[in-house]
């Protein structure tokens, strides 16, 4: 069984529909796939309904954009009731601070004589996207010439550290774990960084977190030892997955995967059949 905990779709940031990445992970051999998109689970019924289609068990999940004691941070939500009312409410809250935010970065660039504006952005985004992120703006930047790619567009103008970044931060880290708690899913870090992980995880343990994103294909072996390390430690689950975003934009779908022997406990809380 090969399965791929972090995927996105067009109702975020990511370039295929639901439908489309769906039938992409059948074709590629998955087996499962969980579709976590940032801040949205506008994808996700017709995700679910893809997956009776192609045989491929989908995991309604959602990237939820935090902060925990000032630092950004990002918590995976999985099995969420993507139905919950606390969750809809989350999510409208959210698309305003995103579109909030990207006026802002909008703002930053003009100053910096880079000249994009909200209708360039929305059309990279296209009609399916209900949470406009930094590759959106990226797309756009490549598109009026301001950038390369979209790797030229973040690493000179948008990515971390750069004055026009601006992060989103709708909720704090423990009030993420606890949404995603109270619709029913399992909390679960995604991409930590090493350089914060042991000063933030008992926070977020104390909040409920319950897991630590380990096996990604960027990760080194030290990395994933060091990660790994940390969730025993702590006993938390283990989970892994490609923040797969589209074509072109990094590995193939289904290069990389993890099995239920990487993850058993994850899978046996989930209750995923194998």
């Amino acid at each position: 069984m090969r399965l791929d905990l972090h995927t996105h779709t067009t109702a975020s940031d990511g370039v295929l529909s639901p439908s489309q990445l769906v039938a992409l992970a059948s074709a590629a051999n998955l087996d499962a796939l969980a579709i976590t998109d940032h801040d949205t689970v506008a994808g996700l019924a017709e995700g679910v309904q893809a997956g009776l289609n192609h045989s491929v068990q989908i995991i309604p999940g959602i990237e939820v954009s935090c902060s925990a004691s000032g630092v950004p941070c990002h918590i995976l939500g999985y099995f969420i009731d993507y139905q919950s009312s606390k969750l809809s409410d989350y999510t409208s809250r959210a698309i305003r601070a995103r579109e909030d935010r990207m006026h802002e970065m909008l703002s930053r660039l003009a100053n910096q004589n880079v000249m994009v504006d909200m209708d360039d952005v929305v059309k990279e985004a296209g009609p399916e996207c209900s949470s406009l992120g930094r590759p959106h703006l990226a797309r756009a930047l490549v598109t009026k010439n301001y950038a390369s790619s979209i790797g030229d567009a973040f690493d000179r103008l948008i990515g971390d550290g750069h004055q026009a970044q601006v992060s989103i931060r709708v909720l704090e880290a423990n009030e993420a774990i606890g949404l995603i708690r109270d619709s029913g899913g399992i909390a679960v870090w995604a991409h930590p960084r090493l350089e914060v992980l042991q000063e933030l995880l008992p926070e977020l343990v104390t909040a409920g977190l319950r897991g630590l994103e380990v096996y990604r294909p960027k990760s080194s072996p030290e990395h994933v030892r060091k990660v790994k390390t940390s969730a025993e430690e702590m006993d938390l689950l283990v989970t892994g997955g490609s923040d797969w975003h589209g074509p072109g934009l990094g590995a193939e779908l289904g290069a990389f995967y993890v099995t239920p022997d990487d993850i058993s406990q994850f899978l046996f809380e989930g209750r995923v059949s194998s």
